[in-house]
């Protein structure tokens, strides 16, 4: 094949273009590639420029691993939801609470479905970043177990609580120990934020201990009561036949689709609360029989 082009506006001739070109070439696909790549690498850090025109089709959303009945969600919308608005979800499991949340805030993960509304605000702060709770997801079963007592109505005067040390979990098992009657948290603060330095009526005379959420199955038979989640009962190989309340939880201790702050306003972002917000998942919560999810993770809560 000849080449119609004739001239010299480059200052070489068609004869050494031919031994350049190759070179050339390589040259234009270099830069082409590092480019893509800066490109790619911003979609990923910067998630508001990656899907402000709301073209995103595959979603990764993160889990607390050891939390299987998360999973277990993430399966149903991945399988059961997400493809009748056209998108994919990729779950991902992933331990450390302050990580997560940090992959989320830099865009390394589009959401995270681990926790409630007010933990997150703990866990941002201390990561130091923004995130943003959108819809509500699921609840997590929370009550009192005892090895020593089969119901509340038997618990003395003098018995030992266990409650978890974290402000934000405090704060749920004394709201429910105010809502039952037990005892009174000084009207001047929110109840979620409780500590057992706001109680100011205890007429049973309870002795309120706490410890680590994760200690708690451990600790049991050395205290009368412990107040946590059932998630957490189930992995310490506690029966559920120990749990001797199991009251509906506040919806604000809702988990949430929570995403970064900046991800949250685009076009994108609202299709992916689309998506969680189909009710056929709070369907599957009701009406699961998978053993992993009935009873620990349950429907949203209606106040």
């Amino acid at each position: 094949m000849t080449s119609t082009y004739s001239g010299h506006d480059h200052g070489f001739t068609l004869r050494k273009s031919r031994n350049l070109l190759p070179w050339s070439i390589a040259a234009i696909a270099t830069i082409l590639a590092v480019v893509l790549g800066v490109l790619l690498g911003q979609q990923r850090t910067s998630p508001a420029v990656a899907a402000a025109e709301g073209t995103q089709t595959k979603f990764v959303v993160h889990f607390e691993p050891a939390m299987a009945g998360e999973e277990k969600i993430l399966d149903y919308v991945a399988e059961s939801i997400a493809p009748d608005y056209g998108v994919e979800i990729e779950k991902i499991g992933l331990q450390d609470p302050i990580q997560a949340n940090q992959a989320v805030a830099s865009g390394q993960f589009d959401a995270t479905i681990f926790e409630h509304q007010w933990y997150m605000e703990q866990s941002a702060e201390a990561a130091g970043v923004e995130l943003t709770p959108t819809v509500e997801l699921y609840q997590w079963g929370f009550g009192m177990y005892s090895t020593r007592y089969d119901s509340v109505d038997a618990l003395p005067k003098g018995a030992t609580l266990l409650l978890p040390n974290d402000v934000a979990n405090q704060g749920q098992a004394l709201w429910l120990l105010q809502r039952e009657g037990f005892l009174k948290l000084d009207p001047e603060i929110e109840p979620r934020t409780a500590k057992m330095s706001d109680v100011v009526e205890n007429p049973r005379g309870f002795v309120l201990k706490e410890a680590d959420l994760l200690a708690m199955p451990r600790m049991l038979d050395d205290v009368d009561v412990a107040i946590g989640y059932v998630s957490q009962f189930d992995a310490g190989k506690i029966g559920r036949d120990k749990g001797i309340l199991f009251p509906e939880p506040p919806k604000t201790f809702a988990s949430r689709l929570i995403m970064a702050s900046e991800f949250a306003e685009t076009a994108d972002a609202k299709k992916l609360i689309e998506v969680f917000s189909d009710p056929r998942l709070q369907e599957y919560l009701e009406t699961t029989e998978d053993p992993l999810v009935q009873g620990v993770l349950t429907k949203v809560s209606d106040s």
